[in-house]
């Protein structure tokens, strides 16, 4: 709809080489940081990419499942996750990660 000028998914920060994004999970809380390498990770599929990431929090060993599907410029244009929700960019605090 918006072309090449598509903004990206809020939830999702792109540093160039890779999206960021930071899952809560639902059982316990836990945050994941996540990063997707735009070379490495996602597979090509239709007129886009795709890529499915299993997370495992590292303090409480909750599991969570992101799906992204991207266009060709790696906009995000749908995103789930199974286990937990992604929590948008301007809500991103490092106190999250250290607990």
């Amino acid at each position: 709809m918006f072309g090449p000028f598509r903004r990206q998914d809020p939830r999702f920060k792109d540093d160039g080489q890779a999206l960021r994004a930071r899952v809560r999970t639902a059982k316990h809380g836990e945050v994941i940081q996540v990063r997707l390498s735009k070379t490495s990770e996602m597979s090509i599929e239709g007129g886009g990419y795709f890529v499915r990431k299993e997370l495992v929090g590292s303090k409480t060993l909750d599991q969570a499942t992101l799906e992204v599907t991207t266009t060709r410029g790696h906009k995000v244009t749908q995103a789930t996750v199974d286990g937990g929700e992604l929590i948008p960019v301007r809500e991103w605090r490092d106190a999250d990660l250290t607990g």
